[in-house]
Formats: structure tokens, C-alpha cells, sequence
């Protein structure tokens, strides 16, 4: 008998071992079930689908066809129906980008809105992070779920009501000027000072948005095994050891994928909320890609100049995307597209 059989007991209901397999193959993979047999046992997954992937196709995907229009001298009274008007309209090719890369006007809205984009990823992504560790490490439950209510409402509130709730607070007749006038001092000019406006939009932006990472590093966090705390406690480690060496890489996948996703919006900070307050601080402070593209494109009719725009900002948020996804798989995260 070899070694690699076993010998069958009589009644004992033992099996021969098989063979181990060579060890220079590989083992097989189960093999899939057939389409027909997935499709008949997942069909009420994919109806539920259906009416997401429709508004997908019909907001998202029929629409970037029309990014050719960024290659044309677009005249939408050419035709009488749109696409006579794009059949209609003369290819200029990347004439439209010729115009936009000479504009000042362009270089100083792409200027402000990578500023705030980098001034908001340095001092407003790190809390919701921060809040997220506090409120968790908060014992009530009747106070922790108190807490994220009270921080996640605003983001429910649009622009204007917050824009508006800011002016009735810090604005030259707001509360706080009153009470300073009231005690002798000279109120700030916060609402309306071109140099402190990136803060003022940062804040806005926390007061309005932090609630909302919050809960998410919150679900992220509920999935770390609390036997992992107890286990370092008794191994002697502080609350800074247990959150430098397991809460911090628990959370790391999910700030990664954050992290990424918001350099792929990198030139994207906002429309409503530097529409409403443009006239206030002045198109120096406050004209960033989207303002820009609305004036000067969709309020003039120009829009190849507008879709060249936009196309430009697809194009950058792309590489931004790619580049941090390579950096992120390089470092060991899975990112948007883990490394096969």
C-alpha cells in the first residue's frame, strides 16, 4: 500500500484520500454557473436595476455623445431640431480650445478652483474622519445617534439656505456684527472680504457636507472587530496605540477611495455656491471653472466654448483618477481598480 492511501475500515464510512495534487499546478477553479441559470436566479436583482440604469443611459452616457460639440462652431438656431443644428454647425476642431487656453479669465478661475480644492482637502477632509472617531468613541447610544442627527441635517439644506443662514450670522447686519457694534467693537467684513473667502466657502462647505463623511467613516468603522480593542487593552496598549494601529488601517481603504474620488472632482468646488456669492466678494475670489463656464458660455450662447470646457475638466479629473488609483494600488489599497 503507498503512502498515500489510507486504509478503508470496515463500517467506519471512511473514504480513500485522494492524491495531492503536483504541486507546480494549479488547482482548478470551480466552474461558473451557466448565463441561463444566473440570469433565472438573479432576474429580480436586475429588474430592480433597470430604471437606475435608464436614468444612467439617458443623464450620463447619451449625453457625453454630445461632447463633440466642444469640435464645433455649434449654432443650435441651424437646424430646426438639435441634431440638424449639429450636422449643421462648422468643424473648427480644437478652436475652441485655442480660445479657452488663451483666455486670462480661464487661467485665473482654474487658479482658484485648484486653490480651494487643495485648501479643502488639507483642512476639511481630515474631519469628518475626526468626527467619526469622537462620536464612536461616545457610550450612549441615545446621545451618539443625537449627535449624528444634529451634524448630518445640514446636509440636507440647500445652497441658498445655507449661503442665506451664514449672511443672517456673519453678514454686516447679521448677529454677530450686532453684538460686536453692541459692545464697542468694529465688526469684521467677513461676508464680502476677497482674501478670507476660502475660508468663509471651506466653512460652509463643513458645516454643510461633514455630517454626511461622518456617517460614512461611522458604517467603516462598525466593520472593525471589537475584539481587537479588548485584545490590545489587555496587551497593555493606550486609546493612541489602539487608534494609531487599528482604527487608523481600518479606515484607511475607505479614505483612500474617498481620497481618490475627490481628486477625480478636483475641478469641480461648486456652482450654487459661488453663484450666490460672486457679486459679494468679486469675480477675483470667486470665479472658479463652473461660474466661468456659465458666463461665458452658456450666458453668450457660446457653447463649444462651454463643452470645451467641460471636456477639459472630464479629461483632468481621468488622469487625476488613474494617477491616484496607481498610487493607491502601489501602496497596497484595491482603490477604484485593484491591480489584477
Amino acid at each position: 500500500m503507498s503512502a498515500s492511501e489510507t486504509t478503508v475500515v470496515a463500517g467506519s464510512g471512511e473514504q480513500p484520500a485522494r492524491p495531492a495534487a503536483p504541486s507546480g499546478k494549479k488547482p482548478r477553479r470551480r466552474s461558473r454557473a451557466p448565463l441561463r441559470a444566473r440570469l433565472r436566479r438573479d432576474w429580480p436583482l436586475l429588474l430592480m436595476t433597470v430604471p437606475a440604469g435608464l436614468l444612467l443611459l439617458a443623464f450620463h452616457y447619451l449625453p457625453t455623445l454630445g461632447n463633440v460639440v466642444a469640435f464645433l462652431d455649434y449654432n443650435p438656431y441651424a437646424g430646426d431640431t438639435p441634431l440638424q443644428a449639429l450636422f449643421s454647425s462648422v468643424w473648427i476642431g480644437f478652436g475652441n480650445f485655442d480660445l479657452i487656453f488663451s483666455d486670462p479669465a480661464f487661467w485665473q478661475a482654474l487658479e482658484n478652483t485648484l486653490t480651494i480644492t487643495v485648501f479643502q482637502l488639507v483642512f476639511f477632509f481630515p474631519l469628518p474622519i475626526a468626527m467619526a472617531i469622537l462620536v464612536n468613541s461616545v457610550l450612549s447610544t441615545k446621545a451618539r445617534s443625537f449627535i449624528q442627527t444634529v451634524v448630518y441635517l445640514p446636509h440636507f439644506f440647500s445652497w441658498v439656505l445655507v449661503v442665506t443662514f451664514f449672511v443672517q450670522m456673519l453678514g454686516g447686519a447679521g448677529l454677530l456684527s450686532q453684538e460686536l457694534r453692541q459692545a464697542g467693537v468694529d465688526p469684521p467684513n467677513i461676508m464680502t472680504d476677497p482674501d478670507t473667502f476660502i475660508v468663509l466657502v471651506t466653512a460652509e462647505a463643513v458645516w454643510k457636507d461633514a455630517g454626511w463623511g461622518m456617517i460614512i467613516f461611522l458604517a467603516a468603522l462598525a466593520t472593525i472587530d471589537p475584539n481587537l480593542y479588548e485584545q490590545s487593552a489587555v496587551d497593555g496598549a493606550g486609546r493612541w496605540r489602539r487608534l494609531w494601529h487599528i482604527t487608523l488601517p481600518g479606515l484607511r481603504p475607505v479614505i483612500v477611495l474617498l481620497l481618490i474620488l475627490r481628486l477625480g472632482d478636483a475641478l469641480s468646488v461648486g456652482f450654487e455656491q459661488f453663484i450666490l456669492q460672486r457679486d459679494a466678494v468679486g469675480r477675483g475670489a470667486a470665479e472658479v471653472l463652473d461660474t466661468f463656464v456659465y458666463y461665458q458660455s452658456i450666458a453668450t450662447g457660446n457653447y463649444g466654448f462651454g463643452a470645451a470646457a467641460g471636456l477639459f475638466k472630464a479629461v483632468v479629473g481621468l488622469v487625476l483618477i488613474l494617477v491616484a488609483n496607481k498610487v493607491a494600488n502601489m501602496i497596497g489599497e484595491r482603490g477604484l481598480i485593484s491591480r489584477s
